[in-house]
């Protein structure tokens, strides 16, 4: 036994000498912020813990709130001048419980733009009507498996939750039931000691705590403007919370807040992305739902000149965004796109970095700041 306690005493010693090496950084109030939206869960339909936070952050800064039909929170501040919308999803991608097997397994309906080769062996958290419920997606074990098939990604439709159960009649105590929604089980790491934080749910996230960064930032100062923040719902699903939230707010002008696609971890594919993970804040010239105003283009590229801010230039084909349905809202509403590049989108664990995001923060300040009725009706203005 002599042994062991002393080989018990040794690890609680490395232990404490990994821990006192590691890098301590003390959390600042965007970070925890930051922190809270991406652990909380949005599901598509059931952003109730999202929307919760935004309204708690929110309402004090807001001259007034309200909330469409489909749960998106609006927050208004200033009374005068053009309408201009600022616009962030809370919903992330996540899944749905379709059947419940009598050997207590589950299969999910999965809702968003998943990759198939990203769904397997994830830890997930049902939201059943007795709290949170863990589970995992099942794996066949590679002492079983054909060699032939050990390579091949399983699709989506042959995967199975496992929450430990081992009758239907087990799942059912826990409160789970078909419709029940699930989320990445993902929890927000500051990335060892670095600026990057790893968290699920960037997409969007990000857009999410910009809100309310930008909030609190024009609350303290004139504008020019009657700011429309919108954390729209079902983004995900079809971009059905930015149709109702615009049919709310008619907007005149509207910039929309996203996750941008990092293209900087797999070389050989330049054309796919070109935005860099720490070179911060992209502007979207085109994706396959969207073409931005030229005019209001120029204006991004102009404050971020003027404020000595970066702007990557970032063009992606398989994405689309609440722009979309902006633009065709209102008789045709000058929008665009601005990001902060995140590595590994649309999975369980995505890279933010912090420099970007703060960019980003400052370049919404200075570009809503400069939107008076002149530049507004100037960037709508088509007449030749």
């Amino acid at each position: 036994m002599k042994s062991a306690r002393s080989f018990t005493g040794v690890l609680a010693t490395a232990a404490v000498l990994f821990l006192s090496a590691m890098p301590f950084q003390a959390q600042d109030s965007t970070q925890k912020l930051l922190e809270q939206l991406s652990n909380a869960p949005g599901p598509s339909g059931a952003e109730e813990p999202v929307r919760a936070l935004m309204v708690a952050h929110m309402k004090p800064l807001a001259d007034e709130l309200q909330y469409d039909g489909m749960g998106s929170v609006i927050a208004r501040q200033g009374s005068a001048g053009p309408r201009v919308m600022i616009d962030a999803h809370m919903d992330e991608l996540c899944g749905m419980i379709r059947r419940i097997t009598p050997n207590g397994f589950l299969t999910m309906q999965m809702l968003g733009g998943w990759l198939d080769q990203a769904l397997v062996d994830q830890r997930w958290i049902i939201l059943g009507s007795k709290g949170p419920v863990q589970a995992v997606t099942g794996i066949r074990d590679t002492h079983v498996i054909p060699p032939a098939e050990r390579t091949q990604v399983f699709p989506r439709d042959s995967l199975y939750l496992d929450v430990g159960a081992k009758d239907a009649a087990e799942v059912k105590a826990m409160g789970i039931e078909p419709g029940d929604p699930v989320v990445p089980d993902s929890p927000f790491t500051v990335f060892n000691g670095t600026k990057n934080y790893l968290g699920k749910a960037w997409d969007d996230r990000l857009g999410c705590a910009l809100l309310i960064e930008v909030m609190a930032r024009m609350a303290r100062q004139p504008h020019p403007n009657r700011i429309y923040y919108a954390a729209t719902t079902q983004e995900e699903i079809g971009l059905r919370g930015a149709i109702t939230a615009t049919q709310i707010v008619h907007p005149d002008i509207a910039i929309a807040i996203e996750g941008g696609v990092a293209g900087d971890t797999f070389p050989g594919h330049p054309e796919e992305t070109q935005a860099v993970l720490g070179a911060g804040p992209a502007l979207f010239l085109y994706d396959s739902m969207a073409l931005p105003n030229r005019k209001f283009v120029t204006l991004v590229k102009q404050t971020a000149a003027a404020n000595n801010l970066p702007l990557q230039l970032d063009l992606v084909t398989g994405y689309g965004e609440d722009t979309a349905a902006i633009q065709e809202s209102n008789g045709g509403v000058p929008t665009v796109n601005l990001v902060a590049p995140v590595r590994y989108t649309h999975a369980h664990n995505g890279i933010l970095n912090r420099h970007d995001f703060d960019q980003l923060v400052d370049l919404v300040v200075a570009l809503v700041s400069r939107l008076d009725q002149n530049t507004v009706e100037n960037v709508k203005n088509f007449a030749p």
